[in-house]
């Protein structure tokens, strides 16, 4: 089958959320019933309990699929993203992040239900985070909000495991994998949280093993995906399992597995680690975008690394300074 090129690099489909990020203590996060390290997802009225808690924060467009496509962007890549808000406050503050960098946001704000998400964050001194989730009018997503063009246009679909719990969701998924896959495109997946993992593992399991092209996963979560608690048998299930998958290991740096190879990328140098949020987010931004400019896997994972290590060292799941400019590669 001929494929068109694509006008495109990525298109994020995911949780379009306000994120409320503030730092606080291990004693905190316990005394809220918190997991540490973890997302939660919660209702609206224990989302209004805990910003009042909170107290000083700082409010910034987020969700796993947009962080990532706002990471693909600060490299210089075209983008696109499909996500549900609301007409209200929050939704337009989201929809003028997403866009001012440049992505196609073409779906409309909902103008009645459940108000536009928000994730408040806790970071902790080890600069760990721990999410608590209202997803608002994220739940309403569903297949007649994909939109089948911007899927053709795009060389790569990125999905988000974070936004796997509704039902309506997770057709949508399947429907835009089939729309890329005939249009001759690839489909990413972040499996986002050891939870979500644990929620939906057969269908994670089933959506990775016929409608997905590249994974992505750290550790933990991808022993849970497999059942398995060491890398190498995880290792041994990926080369089969898709066509690149990718285990970060924070520190450690990442492991890159394909049919013919597995090379392991070591983490970037950072002076100090401020917050882990948008990590993950961030690795498969410079992934992505290095993979749809051609570039070798180890490469690609390279370039993975460095918005990782820009995006913990600030406050915050977006790039504070252009990626671009970080790693010299040219958005051709």
């Amino acid at each position: 089958m001929d494929t068109a090129p694509s006008s495109l690099d990525v298109v994020g489909i995911g949780n379009a959320i306000v994120d409320v990020i503030a730092h606080g203590d291990d004693e905190f996060v316990a005394r809220q019933g918190m997991v540490k390290g973890t997302m939660s997802l919660i209702d609206e009225a224990r989302a209004e309990r805990l910003y009042e808690l909170i107290g000083s924060a700082t409010e910034s467009s987020g969700g796993s699929a947009a962080n990532t496509i706002a990471g693909v962007a600060s490299f210089g890549g075209r983008t696109g993203f499909i996500g549900k808000v609301k007409d209200d406050l929050l939704g337009k503050v989201f929809r003028h992040d997403i866009t001012a960098v440049g992505t196609v946001f073409p779906t409309r704000a909902a103008t009645t239900g459940p108000g536009t998400a928000r994730c408040l964050i806790v970071v902790t001194p080890d600069a760990q985070r721990t999410m608590n989730t209202y997803l608002g009018a994220c739940v309403n997503l569903g297949p007649s909000d994909v939109d089948a063009a911007l899927i053709q246009a795009a060389a790569v679909t990125h999905l988000e495991g974070f936004l796997y719990d509704p039902p309506r969701a997770q057709e949508a998924f399947r429907v835009a994998s089939q729309i890329a896959h005939a249009a001759g495109r690839k489909v990413s997946l972040s499996l986002s949280d050891i939870f979500c993992v644990e929620r939906h593992r057969d269908a994670f399991l089933e959506l990775v093993d016929h409608h997905v092209d590249v994974l992505f996963a750290n550790e933990l979560e991808i022993f849970a995906l497999f059942g398995a608690s060491r890398i190498d048998v995880v290792v041994e299930r990926l080369r089969g399992a898709t066509e690149v998958a990718v285990v970060t290991r924070s520190e450690h740096g990442s492991i890159v597995v394909s049919a013919d190879e597995v090379i392991e990328v070591n983490a970037e140098p950072v002076a100090r680690v401020v917050d882990t949020t948008g990590a993950g987010d961030l690795y498969a931004a410079g992934f992505l975008f290095g993979l749809t400019r051609g570039a070798a896997l180890a490469e690609c994972g390279r370039l993975g690394s460095i918005a990782a290590a820009e995006v913990i060292g600030h406050v915050g799941a977006r790039p504070s300074t252009s990626l671009r400019s970080r790693t010299g590669r040219a958005a051709t």
